[in-house]
This record gives C-alpha cells, structure tokens and sequence, in this order.
C-alpha cells in the first residue's frame, strides 16, 4: 500500500502538483490511470511515490513491495545476461551462482571434509532457491520474457547487446517476474509503471492487459493507450496541469472520461449564469455609483458580483499546443547521405550485415524490423553516435543530419532547458532560441529546469526543439511519437507531412508511417529493399 499525505511536487520553482490530505492513496485492487497532458508532473509524481524522488512537501509511506518501470531505465551493469537481470527481481540470479560454485567444489575436491561443507551449503542453498519458486520461478520468468516478445536466445544475450526496446521489456519482465509468485499465486505488490507499452507489440500489449487485469496489488500506470487505460483502470487520477491540482476519481475509465465531460459542462454552464448576474449588478452598482447617497450600496453590489465569480469552478482552459515544424533544410547535393556494406557486431553476436543505402534529397524512407533487428543501432551509425564494425559513410555535399534517439540520447540530463537547446543551436540568436522554446511550450523558470527531471513527454519536445533549429537536411527519427500526448502526437503527425528533407524514420506507430507517407523500406537484420506499401503497417504493429 502507498499513502501520500499532504503531497507538494515541484520541478524547479514551478509548482506542478497539491494534494491535500490523503486523497492519493493505493491499496490492494486499485488500478489507477495517472493521466494529464505532458509536463503535469505525472512521471515526477510515479518518481516520487516510487521512492525513486522527495516531495517538495509532505510525506509518503509504503508498505510492502513496490515494482517501478520508469519511462527511460537505466541498468546497472551492462554485462549481466538479461536472463539474470529478470531473476535478479527475488535474488534467483546470486542463488544460483553460489549454487553452480557448490556443485563445482562438490565435484573438484579431493577433502572429504571440504566436500561435506560444499554439501551442506548446497543444500541450504537449494532450500532457498526452492523457498523462492525454484525451477518453477525461472519456467515463469522465461514465459514472462516470451509474453513480452523476448525469444530465448535473448535471454543469453548481455544487456549491452540488446536493443533500447528489448532492455526496457527485460526490464518490465523483471518488475513483473517480481508480483507473480511463479505458480499462479497472488501477489500484493504494487506495480508502478510509466509508459509500458512503449516498444510492446500488439500480441503483447493483449497479453500485459490480462496481467494487470489479474494482478491482486495495486497498479498506478501512466499510459497513453487508451484501450489500455479502458480494459485496466477502475479509478483515475487526473492532474490538472493549469491548476496544480490532483482530482481522484473512483470509476472506470469510461465512467471517467464521461464525468469529466458533465463536469466541465456544469462549470461552463455555472460561469455563464455566474458573469451574466454579475454583470447585471455591476451594471446597476455603477448607475448607483453615480449618486453620493447611494455610493455604499454600490460598493456593496460590486463585492457581491465579485464574490459570484470567485465562488466558481474554475473552468478548464484550452491546453496549450506546442507548435511543431521541422526545420526548412539546408541545401544539399542530390544524395546527401551513402552507406555501403554497413555491418555491426557485438563480439561474436551479429546484428546486420552488408547494409547498404542511399538516402537522396527529400526522399522518406522507412526502416523494419522485429526488435533486436537493429532499427535503432542503424540510426545511431548514420548519425555517427556510433562506429560500425565494417563499412562505410558517405556523406554527400552539404549534408547535415539531424538525430532523434528513442531514449533522449542526445540530451544532457545534467544541463538546463536552455543550455540544452543552446548546445543543439550555439549559433541562434538568445530571443530566437526563447521564441522556439516557447513555440515548445518551455517559458520563464522552466528554462533552468534540468533536463533530466523533465516527463518523457517534455523530454521529446525539447529534443525536437533541438532538431527544429538544426536546419538539418536528413532526418533520424527513432520512435519520435513516443511518450507524447494526443495533441502533441497529432503535431509531429502534421510536422512530417510538410517537412520537405530527407527523413529515416524507425517507429511503433503506423500513424507515424502514415503521415510520412514513405516511398521506400529497409527490411532489418538482411538491409533488403522495397516500395512501400500499405502491408507494411501491419508490420509495424508486429515489430
């Protein structure tokens, strides 16, 4: 159970949530939707009731487990398996090591009295692996792993070798590994988890929806599908980012989408009733006014008109809009960007091999794949973020890349709004560069805010910001729709459909392929080459 009191959060001087009292309270059978537009303050609030952040002011308590799937983790080690990772969540990973030590020395010494220790240790050994599901819990953890699209081979694989996707699905395999018992049991942990879909296939969307819908502990998730949000959710969160303020509300999604819209109803309905009495007696006070006998009694109907709008709900203002366009690209020769034979291997293990393309002025180009394919490791050597290990670049005349990595890579988490976009533009001048931040929705103190404590969704727009004042010519875009709104998403959306460069897009979302409407494809792991065709979005829901 998680019980926040008195709850203030803040990023910078800037107030994004008060809660007061207990009204932000998770308990066993709770699935609550923590919804909001970007920059509410949703991922900063999961943060900080996962323990992973303090509140500006009040208190949080947790009792029993907690599982935290942040929007961009960040592992450890790079080196262990990504089967350990998994089983790391009850300490199955060092057991078994201990235990693989045992049995060596069981098989190795020639001391009897060694060998009894090596015995006895094993044995205790092998009570706790049992005590902690055994071999039933690593079964579970694989079935977990191959729900979520994680193939076996993966699981033998060091971290490092993997895709951003298939990190991010160990690491919602290993949180999930962590609330089921491994024999179908109940499990009271409370599951936090931002953005979980992100990098899921279709199949494994279906399959983490019946999870969570058995799940027996508490759930708060933040998620931007709203088929998602209707199958799971029967209470909502609600940050209103103009007001600071959380409204719970304890129904389905459904049931909540349709009381907003009442609510808001009522309110304008009120206000309209409200500022037409009050304009009548303020009309009447200044008639009144006019006459020194009467100048008390004017006063007196003013105050009153003034406390019949004060009393009001506030009505919800129009969210604002970041307005996205991509830059107008620099000139550029006729096929700015070449590769030839283009290979990538970690060690032993082979991503691609003898990828070849040329990507010519304005043209749009789609790269697929499964995960692990390497869709994204392609983006990072054409944007030289990354050396292959045979091939060649070949830069055209007046090329200019402009690079959008799925995890916020070319951001500086330590380094301010601004100094980010002035990094990304050192040439703009200081009011262009605060006009297209505001255009990106980033004003007054949000500019000092660092990088690193903003929501995945404020992290795209300051990313794409950084692209806007690049004039780039060619385009990298690896899943640029993620962690954003509906309206924010509709702007990229519009953005790449009038943007008159190169693009390379990797993405999840057919409505991003859409909205390029691509000429061409690369097919990953072979680098082949295709027309596009509408039978490709199909693959890009399976990938």
């Amino acid at each position: 159970m998680i019980t926040a009191t008195d709850l203030e959060v803040r990023a910078g001087v800037r107030t994004l949530l008060t809660a007061p009292g207990s009204a932000l309270r998770v308990q066993n059978g709770d699935r609550i939707g923590l919804v909001g537009r970007n920059g509410a303050g949703k991922t900063t609030t999961l943060r900080i009731l996962a323990g992973e952040g303090e509140p500006y002011a009040g208190t949080v308590i947790r009792s029993g487990d907690v599982g935290y799937l942040p929007q961009d983790p960040r592992e450890g080690d790079l080196d262990v398996l990504a089967r350990d990772r998994v089983l790391s969540a009850r300490g199955l990973d060092a057991l078994i090591r201990q235990m693989e030590k045992q049995q060596a020395l069981m098989a190795e010494v020639a001391d009897d009295a060694e060998r009894e220790r090596a015995v006895r240790k094993y044995g205790r050994l092998e009570e706790r692996f049992s005590a902690l599901g055994g071999y039933v819990a690593e079964s579970e953890a694989a079935r977990i792993c191959s729900s979520l699209g994680l193939p076996d081979r993966v699981l033998g694989q060091a971290l490092r070798t993997l895709s951003g996707g298939q990190r991010r699905r160990i690491e919602l395999a290993r949180i999930l590994f962590a609330a089921s018992d491994g024999s179908g049991g109940r499990s009271d942990t409370v599951l936090l988890l931002d953005e979980p879909t992100n990098h899921l296939d279709a199949d494994s969307i279906t399959w983490l929806r019946g999870f969570l819908q058995n799940h027996d502990g508490g759930l708060i998730v933040i998620s931007h599908d709203v088929e998602l949000l209707a199958d799971v959710v029967n209470k909502v969160w609600f940050l209103d980012a103009v007001r600071g303020e959380a409204d719970v509300y304890n129904m389905s999604w459904q049931k909540y989408l349709d009381a907003r819209a009442t609510d808001e109803q009522r309110r304008r309905r009120e206000r309209a009733n409200a500022e037409k009495k009050a304009s009548a007696l303020k009309a009447q006070a200044a008639k009144l006014g006019a006459k020194a006998t009467k100048a008390t009694a004017a006063q007196q109907m003013a105050k009153r008109a003034d406390r019949l709008l004060a009393e009001l709900d506030d009505v919800r203002v129009a969210d604002k809009v970041a307005r996205i366009k991509f830059p107008e690209p620099a000139a550029c020769g006729k096929t700015p960007l070449m590769a030839s034979n283009l290979t990538k291997m970690y060690g032993s293990l082979e991503i691609f091999t003898g990828v070849d393309l040329a990507i010519d002025r304005g043209s749009r180009v789609v790269v697929l794949g499964l995960n692990g394919a390497g869709k994204t490791t392609l983006l990072r050597l054409l944007a030289g973020v990354e050396q292959p290990s045979a091939g060649q670049l070949d830069p055209g005349h007046g090329l200019k890349v402009g690079y959008f990595a799925q995890e916020h890579d070319t951001l500086d988490d330590r380094a301010t709004v601004w100094e980010n976009i002035r990094h990304a533009a050192p040439d703009a001048g200081e009011q262009e560069l605060r006009g297209l931040l505001g255009a990106f929705m980033f004003t007054g103190p949000q500019l000092e805010q660092q990088a690193g404590t903003l929501s995945g969704g404020e992290k795209t727009r300051l990313a794409l910001a950084g692209l806007v004042s690049s004039a780039a010519n060619v385009l990298l875009l690896d899943e640029p729709t993620n962690n954003l709104d509906p309206v924010s998403r509709e702007q990229v959306l519009d953005a790449l459909r009038t943007y008159a460069g190169a693009v390379v897009l990797v993405t999840h979302d057919p409505g991003a392929a859409e909205a390029l409407n691509p000429e061409r494809v690369i097919l990953l792991p072979d680098g082949a080459e295709d027309h596009w065709s509408a039978e490709y979005l199909e693959l890009i829901q399976l990938a």
